[in-house]
């Protein structure tokens, strides 16, 4: 068992069929390479947890403490640290699986844009179970690991999330995702299919570093209807989830403008049942003008999108320069 193991986790974007991931629905997600999450545990004589950029205490002044507060609340990565340790102590007693008696020190650092829909959180726990398994020694299956990370947010933080961050995290590339009630309930795990990642169109990935928020809240208007049992909710749920079952033939069959179409009504079927703001919404025309297709890759903040050529990619990025979003090619791999 070695001293000091480190794990990794790549930021991540919901091609389609997002946000019915959270209710037994299907979605097709990507990972996005450019940005990563990386934990690392060493040996030591006590347990220790060390914070991270996003876990800061030093402030220039009261109102910069107050923005960063109102722009991402009180979230920090130990929080999900400590979820992510609790959960794999869970899991080896739960399965009778003897760990050695040793302390360690946690460390983590990320990249991934805070609070932009792009999967930062869980990438975090994602990259801390990873090194644990590691530094321990103990295997958990690729299948049952998203939903040990998803209870880690559910149960420990209330976190209000789905299986999409979390599977794609742990397969990484291209990944369709069929989140049956039944199977769910019988396996503890959907079903899985991993997509050749040279199936996909050229994909732009565009996003405001200002309209970072907590997307468990932003989510919540959507919870509450399904929860209450809103028929037009759930339909419209029904109906995006469609979306990532239709495209993942559309992908095989390298049907691209079918599946530039399925992105659009993707974003315009969540709109019905979810406030977006001006920014957000800003994008998403300045895209479409562009004559690109777009979507939410997560809970706002962050578009995904397809395009046709690089003439296309070029006034896309000027375009959205123009309203101060960033533009990259994700790299999925």
């Amino acid at each position: 068992m070695e001293t000091s193991c480190k794990g990794k986790a790549y930021a991540r974007a919901g091609f389609l069929g997002n946000p019915s991931d959270g209710y037994f629905g299907k979605t097709i997600a990507v990972c996005v390479k450019n940005f990563y999450a990386e934990a690392e545990v060493r040996k030591s004589r006590t347990l220790e947890i060390r914070s991270g950029g996003l876990d800061r205490s030093v402030y220039t002044s009261l109102s910069a403490l107050v923005k960063e507060l109102n722009t991402y609340g009180y979230y920090g990565g130990v929080r999900l640290i400590k979820a992510a340790i609790k959960k794999f102590y869970d899991y080896c007693t739960g399965n009778k699986i003897a760990v050695e008696s040793k302390n360690f020190t946690v460390s983590y650092q990320s990249d991934i844009p805070r609070q932009l829909g792009l999967g930062g959180s869980s990438a975090i726990i994602t990259a801390a179970l990873r090194a644990l398994m590691r530094f321990y020694n103990v295997k958990i299956p690729l299948n049952i690991l998203p939903s040990l990370i998803l209870e880690a947010e559910r149960e420990e933080l209330g976190i209000n999330a789905g299986f999409m961050d979390r599977v794609v995290q742990v397969f990484e590339g291209c990944v369709y995702m069929d989140l049956n009630k039944e199977i769910l309930q019988s396996q503890g795990h959907g079903l899985y299919e991993e997509l050749d990642p040279s199936l996909l169109p050229s994909l732009y990935l565009a996003y405001k570093p200002s309209l970072g928020k907590v997307s468990g809240k932003v989510l919540n208007d959507i919870r509450l209807g399904y929860e209450r049992g809103d028929r037009f909710v759930r339909e419209t749920l029904e109906r995006i989830a469609e979306k990532a079952e239709i495209g993942k033939e559309a992908l095989k069959k390298r049907d691209y403008e079918h599946v530039k179409i399925l992105m659009n009504e993707n974003f315009d079927l969540r709109s019905r049942i979810m406030k977006i703001s001006r920014p957000n919404m800003e994008m998403i025309d300045t895209a479409r003008r562009c004559g690109a297709a777009a979507k939410f890759a997560g809970s706002g903040g962050a578009v995904i999108g397809m395009y046709e050529d690089e003439k296309t990619f070029v006034r896309l990025k000027k375009e959205m320069e123009k309203i101060q979003a960033k533009v990259i090619k994700p790299i999925i791999g």
